[in-house]
């Protein structure tokens, strides 16, 4: 056999193999897909403002973090939808975060109709200190890079995002990890 009809054999063999090995890393039961890394835990939050999701209540912007209405103080930014079922389910869970570690949580509707997003706290109660919107999305992922909701984001005393949690927040994960870790920033 020729040279070139074994690489014509073997070159579909070998992308065959190839893709069953990513194939069978990616559904493995030990990965985690909610385990993806943010370039941006570290780093400075990127500038933003949010508008008011409610006419004369203030929003939310970069300006506020750290030297403006939080001087000194560790916050959580927290994405969410009224479309967003596993919102519903965080939503309690939100208030116990605000309690249990007495910080702030700022909230943004992402990609959601104020009037939406408003019958949602009005109905779930409003857990936030304030609340800001961006309805298409530009902030969550140009300033945060949030692949969807919910996404809590705690940022430190300077302004620096040190956590981001994808997905909904829950008794455990409060006080295995973010009560843990809000308490270390807060010294």
């Amino acid at each position: 056999m020729s040279m070139r009809r074994r690489l014509l054999f073997t070159l579909p063999l070998l992308a065959l193999a190839f893709l069953a090995v990513v194939f069978a890393l990616g559904l493995s039961p030990n990965r985690d897909p909610r385990a993806i890394d943010s370039p941006l835990v570290g780093k400075p939050v990127a500038g933003f403002v949010a508008p008011a999701l409610v006419d004369g209540q203030p929003g939310v912007a970069v300006g506020d973090l750290p030297t403006g209405a939080y001087t000194g103080q560790v916050v959580a930014i927290n994405f969410f939808a009224s479309w967003c079922l596993p919102c519903r389910a965080e939503h309690p869970f939100l208030k116990k975060l605000a309690a249990e570690a007495g910080i702030p949580i700022l909230g943004i509707a992402w990609k959601d109709k104020r009037k939406a997003s408003q019958d949602f706290l009005d109905e779930l109660g409003n857990p936030y200190f304030r609340v800001g919107t961006d309805e298409n999305g530009r902030i969550g992922i140009t300033s945060f890079g949030i692949t969807g909701v919910p996404e809590t984001f705690i940022i430190d005393k300077e302004g620096i995002i040190r956590a981001r949690i994808p997905g909904p927040l829950s008794a455990d994960l409060i006080e295995a990890q973010l009560l843990p870790l809000i308490k270390g920033l807060q010294k």
